[in-house]
């Protein structure tokens, strides 16, 4: 895998002649984010025009997958199933192969639109696009959780009492027990839900993975953690207070309501949520997020992790612990108490 610029601009330029006659690269740019994956930008420029793309690329932690992590090649695949299937995604240009010396990885087309959560949620300019977005959200879901799964047994199948399992061993592993984090743990395992059919799940379906423009809703981005579940999961992640940027009055990301998500998922499956389903699953995710930030703060302090971010999230473990207390313990008169 190219380790710098300079190789990655030769092995693209290469790429770009196969890929089109008399095709260059231009305006390439690493874009900020995904700590485990890298994401470049670029325009490939041919006699028959201009492709505005994203390279997607293996990052130093994920080169070859992990438990959760799904292989590159599979991550192309399964977004152009979903293409296919009418689901928001960007469609796949060119999956890479040993030949390209990019290492993993694939081209996708660009779409124009905000990923910076903090601006979706705050910024003038997509304040028509928040009073539906949580409805498009669960539209958006609806049409991935009723995806046909016969061509994905690529993907690792779960039940929601494997996801408390794989939590607990993850939280064991990172030292000294906190009492919230036990009382979350204890609890999920007294409320699982019996496991059913299994459907394609995102895995990380929050405001940090969509592309959102003025009007609305323009992708579904980043499939790396796809794996078949309990569909409620995605709508108990999106749900969980730490997406939601201090608008903890609206539990959608911090732009919608419950009723405006469910609304827009039942419209597409014909089948009602349960919020109860749903609000188990945000008390995981709670969980979630506090265990990863845990394993954040311990790659900050055996060196692994590179840079203040890790440190930085680290410190965030106590905000999950109080979301925790506030999901299994609500206050009176709290905004959110459901």
């Amino acid at each position: 895998m190219p380790g710098d610029e300079t190789q990655l601009r030769e092995a693209l330029e290469a790429l770009a002649g196969r890929l089109a006659a008399g095709g260059s690269i231009h305006n390439l740019c690493k874009l900020t984010g995904g700590a485990s994956q890298q994401t470049w930008s670029l325009d490939l420029v041919s006699p028959a025009g201009t492709e505005a793309l994203i390279l997607r690329r293996a990052g130093y932690w994920t080169s070859g997958g992990s438990d959760q992590n799904i292989a590159l090649a599979d991550e192309a695949r399964l977004q152009a199933l979903l293409r296919e299937a009418g689901v928001e995604v960007p469609g796949v240009r060119y999956v890479l192969t040993d030949a390209d010396g990019l290492g993993e990885g694939y081209l996708m087309e660009r779409i124009d639109g905000e990923g910076n959560p903090f601006r979706i949620v705050n910024h003038e300019r997509y304040a028509g696009a928040r009073a539906h977005l949580a409805r498009q959200c669960g539209e958006a879901l609806g049409r991935i959780h009723t995806l046909a799964t016969g061509e994905l047994g690529f993907l690792r199948a779960t039940t929601p009492r494997d996801e408390i399992e794989r939590q607990r061993e993850a939280y064991r592993r990172q030292g000294p027990r906190r009492p919230v984090l036990e009382l979350a743990l204890r609890w999920l395992q007294d409320n699982c839900p019996p496991p059913g059919t299994p459907a394609l799940v995102h895995g990380d379906f929050r405001t940090a993975n969509l592309l959102v423009d003025p009007d609305g809703l323009r992708a579904v981005i980043d499939w790396e953690m796809a794996h078949l579940g309990d569909p409620m999961e995605d709508l108990g992640w999106i749900c969980v207070n730490s997406w939601r940027f201090g608008h903890s009055h609206l539990p959608v990301g911090g732009f919608g309501t419950r009723e405006a998500l469910f609304a827009g998922y039942e419209s597409v499956t014909g089948r009602p949520v349960d919020p109860q389903a749903v609000r188990f699953w945000e008390v995981y995710g709670s969980l979630k997020w506090g265990v990863i930030c845990r394993m954040m703060a311990a790659s900050y302090r055996d060196g692994s992790g590179g840079g203040l971010e890790p440190a930085v999230i680290g410190r965030r473990t106590s905000e999950a612990e109080v979301d925790l207390l506030h999901l299994l313990a609500p206050l009176s008169g709290r905004q959110d108490d459901a």
